[in-house]
């Protein structure tokens, strides 16, 4: 069976250049329209709330002052530190959920009554917000850096396991079946059939798991720690530096839609390849 890497060979090899050039400019000319829109309603909406009397000490939220304030951050070291710590932070946290979360995620779909025993409890436990372990990961953990992993991993685990449980549960069940009739035990079942056929589901799992992390992200940096995007957010807003603190909240925004993209793209290569 084909590795990643070919898939996203073949991928990159056989989009037409034509094709995927006015593909690419479609899309960046509307992504440009809209763009203009939300600074237009951004422009409006600060204009019309801002100017009032008693508002005047927040005109730094006007998209002028935010971009000239994100400019600032560009140039400014500390801003890129935080923005290593977050990410840090981020990629570990998914990691321990993923190294968690996919293998069980895997047996649930692979063993129908494993599901059925598991069911309640992970239906109970996703349902309660990531912020409300917040106490509990302070009195376990003696560091705010674990502290802030296990956050992370609790919010995100829950979407990795559901989701290869359902890539699992979409494979062919011919190619089981086949596979079975060849001597196939249950264990090469998994690793030759299910994990390369449920890679789809898995990404798409890891996407949907760093969108809730780099939402739980920055209210968990305000654990106390002296580094990351919420850290300096917090910073900005004690210190009254709202056109700094809405900047760090357009970067915010901006990098996570960059990850997004990146697993996005990965996505579509494979689409390709299955």
């Amino acid at each position: 069976m084909p590795s990643i890497y070919q898939y996203l060979f073949r991928y990159l090899k056989t989009q037409e250049v034509v094709s995927f050039g006015k593909s690419l400019f479609v899309k960046i000319g509307f992504g440009m329209i809209g763009t203009f829109i939300f600074m237009v309603l951004w422009s409006i909406t600060g204009y019309l709330i801002f100017t009032q009397p008693g508002y005047e000490q927040f005109t730094g939220f006007l998209p002028v002052p935010t971009v000239k304030a994100l400019y600032g951050l560009i140039l400014d070291q500390m801003f890129w530190i935080s923005i290593y710590a977050s990410l840090k932070r981020v990629i570990i946290g998914i990691l321990i959920a993923f190294v968690l979360g996919m293998p069980l995620g895997l047996l649930i779909g692979f063993y129908n009554k494993l599901k059925m025993i598991t069911y309640p409890p992970i239906q109970f436990l996703r349902m309660i917000s990531p912020l409300a372990w917040m106490p509990i990961a302070l009195l376990v953990f003696a560091e705010f850096e674990s502290a802030i992993y296990f956050l992370i991993a609790m919010a995100t685990v829950w979407p990795i396991v559901l989701n290869t449980a359902f890539g699992v549960s979409r494979v062919n069940v011919q190619w089981i079946n086949m596979a079975r009739t060849q001597g196939a035990n249950n264990i090469q079942l998994i690793l030759q059939i299910i994990i390369p056929s449920s890679i789809p589901h898995i990404l798409a799992s890891l996407r949907l798991a760093l969108g809730i992390a780099w939402i739980v992200l920055v209210p968990a940096e305000y654990l106390g720690i002296s580094s990351g995007l919420g850290y300096i957010i917090n910073d900005a807003r004690d210190t009254m530096e709202y056109d700094r603190l809405m900047g760090i909240v357009i970067a915010i925004g901006i990098i996570g839609m960059l990850l997004d993209g990146s697993i996005k793209f990965v996505q579509n290569a494979l689409k390709q390849g299955f």
